[in-house]
């Protein structure tokens, strides 16, 4: 596990997650060209009640699906 620190709608939060899901989220991070701050909270401001490790490892599930979607489609 790897914990991070970052500031969402000004607070200071801590997530951890496993090098993987952290290594993904930079891949959207740079695809969406945005900081990862601004990545973390877009993911926090659309989850529901989970919590926000369990939401960050969802948003790179659902990233995942729509990358794999035009091969399921071909």
């Amino acid at each position: 596990m790897e914990k991070r620190s970052l500031s969402i709608a000004g607070h200071r939060t801590s997530v951890s997650l496993e090098p993987q899901f952290w290594a993904i989220l930079e891949v959207m991070a740079a695809e969406q060209a945005v900081p990862m701050a601004r990545l973390i909270r877009s993911i926090d401001e659309a989850r529901g009640t989970t919590n926000l490790a369990s939401a960050a490892r969802l948003a790179v599930l659902a990233w995942y699906q729509e990358k794999l979607r035009p091969i399921e489609e071909a």
